[in-house]
């Protein structure tokens, strides 16, 4: 099925069960209890096992992951859920050692005291690398903040070979760009708070699988562990599914061109945006992306170069998140990443591209 194809059946995956009268938007509902004169043919019992607004977007999402989906209340509390399923004493994880921190510290602080040996390796290295050993092997491509990509149809087929599991954070593409459990992923991670929900004001995350009972574990999890998300989220984040393919649309061709101009410019060094011929992984994302998503990242001279950019910069807010309606840059450094002083992670929003390039070059300096 076409990402449009599936980006519309998204938009009506209520019409068959519309009457006469019916709101057309799902109803935001927050009822924790409901009326149990008996167990039987209940679809609802209890707000933490399952609330009517949080079926309605799992069902959104599952139309564009291609399968079951369990909302969570945030990105991380997904990837804690994808991990604590298939982790176990004694078993090694593989992590992206240049993928988003927190999920390293959540393995360093939590699961490492547990038993389990965490060994990290480069994304740009994934592809060569041996998995032997492993349990699980967790990837993050493109990766954040540094943009590398590996090979997703190869990552599966080396993990399936030693008997791991495969999780993919699909956080930075969405599965209108990248879709992983195509390629062979057994659990696709990722923070509908970035794109999905676009406009900056919710949390929210998700585990897609298509194996039965390893999503009825996640379901478990979520359910034993408390870790649900609020119905006034799910509903939000209906409201930013619905015009997510348009804002990536638009984002995805503005990070296009602002790339190829920042490659002209003498003052950005090291400008990494996958979309780029001479990107070193554009070859893979070529092959495994339908697009090449909002993020870029370059260097200034240093730290206070970053920070005069910043905050010279008009229509570009100073923010950790990406993916909003408005674009944001970030000295990565700040947080403890691994990069140099003047590293920056820039989000392209929707702002009209030639405007925010106006900005952004008045920023820099022509």
């Amino acid at each position: 099925m076409t990402s449009d194809r599936r980006f519309a059946d998204m938009l009506h995956h209520r019409a068959e069960r519309l009457g006469r009268g019916d709101p057309i938007v799902p109803p935001l509902v927050s009822a924790t209890t409901y009326h149990l004169p008996g167990l039987e043919n209940a679809a609802f019992k209890y707000g933490r096992m399952a609330m009517p607004t949080w079926e309605e977007v799992e069902e959104q999402l599952a139309i564009l992951e291609g399968a079951p989906v369990v909302g969570f209340p945030s990105g991380m509390a997904a990837i804690a859920a994808a991990l604590f399923c298939t982790c176990k004493a004694g078993c090694e994880v593989i992590l992206p050692s240049d993928g988003y921190y927190t999920t390293r510290l959540l393995t360093d602080q939590f699961l490492a005291p547990l038993g389990v040996k965490v060994r990290l390796i480069a994304t740009a290295d994934m592809d060569l690398a041996d998995f032997s050993g492993a349990s699980v092997v967790f990837v993050e491509t493109p990766s954040n903040p540094g943009l590398d990509c590996c090979d997703l149809a190869l990552a599966a087929r080396k993990a399936h070979a030693v008997g791991a599991k495969l999780i993919v954070d699909n956080t930075t593409m969405t599965a209108l760009l990248q879709r992983p459990l195509d390629l062979g992923a057994d659990l696709v991670v990722a923070a509908d708070t970035k794109a999905p929900a676009g406009h900056s004001d919710v949390l929210y995350g998700h585990v897609a699988g298509r194996d039965v009972a390893l999503m009825a574990r996640v379901a478990e999890w979520r359910k034993l562990s408390g870790s649900v998300p609020g119905a006034f989220e799910a509903w939000l984040l209906h409201r930013g599914l619905e015009t997510l393919e348009v804002r990536l649309a638009r984002m995805c061709a503005s990070a296009q061109t602002i790339a190829q101009r920042l490659a002209l410019h003498p003052r950005i060094k090291a400008l990494r945006y996958p979309g780029l011929p001479a990107d070193r992984a554009h070859a893979i994302a070529k092959r495994q992306m339908s697009g090449f998503g909002f993020l870029l990242t370059f260097e200034l001279e240093g730290e206070a170069e970053a920070e005069d950019f910043l905050s010279r910069c008009a229509y570009v807010t100073q923010t950790t998140s990406f993916g909003g309606t408005h674009s944001a840059g970030e000295r990565r450094a700040r947080w403890g990443d691994a990069v140099a002083p003047g590293f920056i992670r820039f989000s392209v929003g929707v702002e009209p591209v030639e405007v925010l390039w106006a900005a952004m070059g008045k920023a820099l300096g022509r």
